[in-house]
């Protein structure tokens, strides 16, 4: 019987889970997230809709990024994070959330991560205080209209209740036949709230229809890597970015869920990037 490897090989320091009580715009909340202390310019991670901070946990399986400042957590709405109102929450209140939860880590300049309605969250934050952002790994979030195609569903597939429509979007999701699409619908009833979902789409729609977010993202000063799958490598705007200068990443045998679907690739990615992009000593780097 094969041993079972010894968790002492990986050396990369733990995760520690926090709760951190908030009050934004009068909604009380209680974070649910995990960090890690460190050396060096922090890691921000913003999850998708659906999804959890556990998302990045194998962030610590990175020993090129061992000494590094870790924080994520669970959005409002979302895996173990309790909102008292969630109609209250969009894309600007999830904003709010961050700045906030940032400012109790004393985190001034970071690099962002964020997948979808987390990249979507991290570009509002970044074109707000560009100056705090020192990279940006956008993983499909939203930068353009066509992005909607999980959150415009709350208009094409309009349902009067809310766990009717949850209930069918899970239908829906599940059915698709791109890479993980199954695993991630089967997780929906365990990490998200239904009354979430319709303040979280019709932000989401709104401000990808009307909110110039592709002006917003290459205008951004920070370097920029926009992370996709290869099954979503026809998404119009690739060319646009890639000619104004934003480092593509297509993840192999992935399509929206790259850390689903593959995340070695996406994990080599995201360290190179890091490694490679401003805010550190380089003879700090030609240690590692």
């Amino acid at each position: 019987m094969t041993t079972p490897p010894e968790e002492t090989t990986i050396t990369s320091p733990k995760l520690q889970p926090f709760t951190l009580p908030l009050t934004i715009a009068g909604t009380r909340l209680e974070i649910s997230g995990m960090h890690r202390a460190g050396t060096g310019i922090p890691l921000v991670f913003l999850h998708g809709f659906g999804s959890t901070k556990e998302d990045y946990a194998d962030v610590i399986q990175q020993e090129e990024l061992a000494d590094r400042p870790i924080l994520a957590w669970d959005a409002p709405g979302c895996g173990a994070t309790t909102c008292s109102e969630l109609e209250a929450i969009s894309i600007p209140f999830l904003v709010e959330v961050a700045r906030a939860v940032l400012a109790a880590h004393g985190i001034e300049r970071f690099h962002v991560m964020g997948h979808s309605m987390g990249g979507l969250t991290a570009l509002m934050l970044a074109d707000h205080d560009s100056s705090r952002v020192v990279s940006f790994v956008d993983i499909e979030g939203n930068v353009a209209p066509e992005d909607c195609f999980l959150s415009r569903q709350i208009i094409s597939h309009h349902h009067p209740d809310p766990q009717g429509f949850f209930d069918e979007f899970q239908t829906r999701v599940w059915g698709s036949r791109y890479y993980s699409s199954a695993l991630y619908a089967a997780s929906l009833p365990h990490k998200v709230r239904p009354g979430a979902v319709r303040p979280i789409f019709e932000s989401m729609v709104e401000l990808s229809d009307h909110g110039n977010l592709m002006e917003r993202f290459l205008a951004l000063p920070s370097p920029k890597m926009f992370m996709y799958g290869e099954q979503n490598n026809t998404l119009s705007y690739l060319g646009h970015l890639a000619g104004h200068g934003v480092e593509l990443a297509e993840i192999p045998h992935s399509a929206h869920f790259p850390m689903y679907s593959n995340p070695p690739a996406m994990w080599a990615r995201i360290t190179d990037f890091v490694l490679r992009t401003g805010g550190e000593d380089p003879l700090r780097l030609s240690r590692l």
